[in-house]
């Protein structure tokens, strides 16, 4: 007779099956009914979060971006940051108020440019300035730059079984060289040449379901009270996947019901 050790190894191994190709059908068919080549991939994404409206997107030649100009420094800000904070390793700790007091005048930023310019929708309304894209692009960027700086402490503090107990950023001079990578990020951005934007635009884009599937990984983890656990990447596997899985699932079911409303995958017209 089986024994229970067994019994429960089998029903891992299935568990794992079933992932595996759970992600590779939903994946798979979001490829097959999504529009095509890279660009069309990522067209996908970014309309499963962005409003994309053409008068508020940067161009590639003739193309617009995935995303709006907001949204294209957000995931990009958040890119960086969290390529960035690599190396650094697992710290655990948020900065320390010297350095988010200041940062966190982005989050003040974003809240106001972005308010600002919701209010241009609606003839003659009051505005506190005009709005511009690049504008957008800079609030968008600088609030994407510190979202890592809270959610990487938060992903370590949960996963791993060694981690080190001290902030992300502990001096400006580590915060610095971040806000110059994120500067010229945006530089970059706005300057509209092809070679350069067609990257960013693409990375911009594929950023959505690696943020999203870190936070939805750390959701899975919770729920099967698996915290701390794991020594590294190659064993958290199974979460990261499982996270990844399900940010598709939502990109793929807000796409479905935004084209079933608007029959096209073209931004919102103003």
């Amino acid at each position: 007779m089986e024994t229970q050790p067994k019994k429960r190894l089998t029903l891992k191994n299935s568990s794992r099956g079933l992932l595996i190709l759970t992600a590779v059908a939903l994946f798979g068919a979001w490829l097959i009914l999504t529009p095509d080549g890279l660009l069309g991939k990522s067209d996908a994404i970014g309309y499963s979060v962005c409003h994309r409206i053409e008068a508020r997107s940067f161009f590639i030649g003739d193309r617009q971006t995935p995303l709006c100009a907001r949204c294209s420094g957000m995931y990009l800000g958040m890119l960086v940051s969290l390529i960035y904070l690599l190396r650094y390793g697992r710290r655990t700790e948020f900065p320390p108020l010297k350095i988010t007091l200041p940062l966190s005048l982005f989050f003040v930023a974003f809240g106001v440019d972005g308010l600002n310019s919701y209010i241009q929708f609606f003839p003659n309304a009051p505005a506190l300035y005009q709005p511009t894209n690049l504008l957008r692009l800079i609030t968008g960027t600088g609030l994407g730059m510190m979202v890592p700086v809270f959610l990487v402490p938060v992903f370590h503090q949960i996963m791993w079984t060694e981690r080190s107990e001290r902030p992300a950023l502990e001096r400006w001079s580590q915060a610095a060289p971040l806000l110059g990578l994120v500067g010229l990020t945006s530089l970059a951005v706005y300057s509209e040449i092809s070679w350069l934007l067609y990257p960013l635009a693409v990375l911009s884009a594929w950023t959505v379901p690696i943020i999203l599937g870190i936070c939805y990984a750390l959701v899975w983890v919770m729920i099967f009270h698996k915290e701390n656990t794991y020594a590294g990447l190659k064993q958290a596997w199974v979460p990261l996947l499982a996270g990844f899985t399900t940010a598709m699932l939502q990109i793929g079911l807000v796409d479905l019901l935004r084209y079933h409303f608007t029959g096209t995958w073209a931004g919102f017209q103003l």
